[in-house]
């Protein structure tokens, strides 16, 4: 189950989500391409190549967390501390 987490860059605000992604199974590499995310959007449609169908599966499992990361490493913070709980819980913060 995934759960939607905002987080905040000065004015700047995005929603994260932290589990699986039913959307990257059923629609694979246009899922970072509708979120900007530009590097992942390429790798992933190397991996559809290499790998079709499978690769769906194996970036659902991963694809939000991965994203939830670069964020956070852009800048990004838990907008209050309900987000914060669920960043620690799944091992996005310390």
């Amino acid at each position: 189950m995934a759960v939607a987490v905002n987080l905040r860059k000065g004015e700047l605000k995005k929603q994260a989500v932290v589990g699986f992604s039913w959307t990257t199974f059923f629609f694979g590499v246009f899922v970072p391409l509708f979120r900007g995310d530009w590097k992942w959007f390429f790798i992933m449609l190397i991996a559809a190549f290499i790998l079709p169908f499978i690769s769906n599966i194996i970036f659902a499992f991963i694809y939000n967390k991965i994203y939830t990361q670069n964020l956070l490493e852009a800048g990004y913070t838990p907008a209050d501390d309900a987000e914060r709980t669920i960043l620690k819980g799944a091992n996005l913060i310390a």
